[in-house]
């Protein structure tokens, strides 16, 4: 966890019309936040590598993985974080079900 994607979480759920349907009250969905992030490892990103997505905001969860020697970065987001211009071969991008299989392997 770094500073920020955890300034993304808080964001979205601050996002009322994000969660009409939810189960879940705003003090609940801060509560499973805060167990969440009680489970998180703080990563400090000391050097900033841009490795020149397509979207320049998703630059720090590729930073974040790196600087935490993350072998795996588990995202929905594949098409955007596939297409790095710089390469990390001890990181791999896929999906949640991905991630799962080779887990499972």
């Amino acid at each position: 966890m770094g500073t920020t994607l955890l300034a993304e979480y808080e964001d979205v759920l601050g996002r009322a019309a994000l969660f009409t349907q939810c189960r879940l009250s705003s003090a609940e969905r801060s509560e499973l936040l805060d167990i969440f992030l009680a489970v998180c490892e703080w990563t400090p990103v000391y050097f900033g590598w841009r490795p020149n997505l397509p979207d320049e905001g998703d630059n720090h969860l590729v930073e974040l993985a790196v600087a935490g020697s993350a072998r795996f970065l588990v995202t929905r987001n594949l098409r955007d974080l596939s297409r790095m211009k710089l390469h990390f071969p001890e990181l791999r991008v896929c999906s949640p079900e991905d991630f799962i299989r080779e887990l499972r392997s």
